[in-house]
């Protein structure tokens, strides 16, 4: 099923250049995203209407809650944590110190509160991207298969499942999961996204379902836990880049976007491009795990 998402409106005045990694902070009420070009972390407390930014000395691929306050960031550089009571960005570790021209992409929390971070080939044309698992006590692993650009990475409710996009090949993976030990294994082929788009980042809704936002699509696509498409939603932006559930309620869908390398005719179009756009899709999310760490 394919509709069109005609009534979304922007909820802040920010507009990004890339706009990723949008993470609903329950502690908090209130959505923080970065903009992967800038180096820049944003906060939204919607119930308020208040908003505000930081600039990072580090590029920023993803953020996720801590348990304890504040924010876990992997960065083009390493993992950090990032307080927003005083814009502090602390250095943990570079988990790919051998590997000059990658660099640290998208990523999300397991149930257990490991940070799962994927990494990019700079350039996105070789698979020399990995996925690294940040624990509680900041030993890092590096795991899974070989990947040009990691994204969309996110847990099934029973946690047996990691889903991993590879925007550089066009495909979703899904790995099978041991929630207690924090092992991947089994790769296997879940969807592939026909160009010019790419599968950026996702989430799963509290049926199971996975969320994609499709970078050059125009578009969200809802997957079911066997990989065929359920609906398909139009979006008046090109670059959607990805998307989480927030809300008291857990029943908005938050979608980043971008306006990267596109020219200002092609922007005349995309009024919305770089907007943080929210979405009434009839079903609700999960809470999204903070880092133990």
């Amino acid at each position: 099923m394919s509709a069109r998402a005609d009534d979304v409106s922007p909820l802040t005045e920010f507009r990004t250049v890339c706009g990723e990694s949008p993470m609903w902070v329950i502690a908090e009420q209130c959505l923080y995203w970065t903009d992967w070009a800038e180096s820049k972390v944003f906060r939204h407390h919607p119930a308020s209407g208040a908003s505000s930014h930081w600039n990072l000395d580090a590029r920023p691929g993803c953020l996720v809650a801590r348990r304890r306050g504040g924010l876990a960031l992997a960065c083009a550089n390493g993992f950090h944590l990032f307080d927003p009571s005083d814009g502090g960005l602390t250095f943990v570790l570079d988990p790919d110190p051998d590997q000059a021209d990658t660099e640290l992409n998208d990523g999300k929390c397991d149930r257990r509160g490991r940070f799962w971070a994927g990494s990019m080939h700079s350039a996105a044309t070789e698979p020399k991207g990995a996925l690294f698992r940040l624990d509680a006590d900041f030993r890092c692993r590096r795991t899974g298969p070989p990947l040009v650009l990691a994204n969309g990475i996110a847990f099934s409710p029973d946690d047996r499942t990691m889903y991993v996009g590879d925007s550089g090949t066009r495909r979703i993976m899904a790995l099978d999961y041991d929630i207690e030990s924090g092992a991947v294994s089994g790769s296997r082929a879940f969807a592939c996204v026909a160009e010019p788009a790419a599968p950026d980042g996702s989430t799963v809704d509290e049926e199971g379902f996975l969320w994609s936002a499709q970078f050059d699509g125009w578009r969200l696509v809802r997957y079911d836990p066997e990989g065929r498409v359920d609906r398909v939603i139009d979006l008046p932006v090109r670059q959607p880049t990805s998307c989480i559930f927030g809300g008291e309620d857990l029943d908005i869908l938050y979608v980043t976007t971008a306006r990267f390398e596109q020219s200002a005719r092609e922007l005349e179009s995309q009024p919305l491009a770089g907007a943080l756009l929210a979405l009434d899709v009839g079903v609700g999310g999960l809470p999204e795990p903070a880092f133990a760490g």
